[in-house]
């Protein structure tokens, strides 16, 4: 069975929930366990917000893009900023790198996107924006009854 779901909208912090709630209710028809419920709501969480705060430097009148494909147990995610991209890729993805130290961010999102997905790409480039394409497959558990 193959879904797809696609939404844009504002890059202000408040937005941040709605895509994480949005992409969560899309992949719930694959029945997910809570624990792949909650690492792609996280994966989601990090990603938009990273694209709000260093792609677009928190300014509120841009847009954020999520297309979310389901196809049978695998979820494709993509998500991307037209904002300031990123220079230096293999840096920003060094566990507790952030180009935003005064902001008291962790430098952790990329880890943790890492961690939760099976595959991560990273399109980007200064003043083009970043596209994440992020790749999962859900277990599918069978209910054993005696």
């Amino acid at each position: 069975m193959r879904n797809e779901m696609f939404v844009e909208f504002s890059s202000k912090s408040e937005n941040e929930a709605f895509a994480r709630v949005t992409v969560a209710a899309f992949i719930t028809q694959l029945d997910p366990t809570m624990d792949e419920l909650t690492e792609i709501k996280t994966v989601v969480s990090e990603a938009v917000t990273n694209a709000i705060i260093h792609g677009y430097n928190n300014e509120p009148n841009h847009k954020v893009y999520i297309k979310c494909v389901i196809n049978d147990g695998d979820i494709e995610l993509t998500i991307k900023d037209d904002g300031i991209g990123i220079s230096d890729i293999d840096k920003a993805r060094e566990p507790l790198y952030t180009s935003k130290p005064e902001l008291e961010r962790s430098g952790m999102g990329f880890t943790i996107i890492e961690n939760f997905m099976d595959q991560i790409e990273v399109i980007s480039s200064p003043t083009q924006g970043t596209t994440l394409h992020l790749s999962k497959q859900l277990v599918k558990t069978k209910t054993v009854y005696s």
